[in-house]
């Protein structure tokens, strides 16, 4: 696959996350492509896409040493603290829909 076609499926993936999945934050729901954090995570998350290796616990590896920055960066904090279960479960399901589609 050439880098300009990878960097598309990427982009792909992104989008199919971006909308669907969000970090809860004091109730308020900060969905990834709003927070500019679903490319990031769409470029860790494409090698087990393309190596067929999609697991619930692979993805939850990948969230937890995903930090996002809050405070203006004076802290950071996992992706995976931020992410409630229904849209862990939302992630999961973009995932697997967009592997269908390839």
């Amino acid at each position: 696959m050439s880098d300009a076609s990878t960097a598309r499926a990427i982009e792909a993936l992104a989008a199919a996350i971006g909308d669907k999945v969000y970090l809860d934050v004091a109730k308020w729901h900060l969905y990834l492509g709003d927070a500019k954090l679903h490319s990031p995570l769409a470029e860790k998350l494409y090698p087990l896409v393309v190596g067929d290796e999609v697991t619930e616990s692979a993805v939850t590896d990948i969230l937890a040493n995903t930090p996002v920055a809050i405070g203006g960066g004076q802290k950071t904090v996992p992706m995976a603290d931020l992410i409630p279960a229904a849209s862990k479960t939302d992630l999961l399901e973009a995932i697997a829909d967009y592997q269908r589609d390839l």
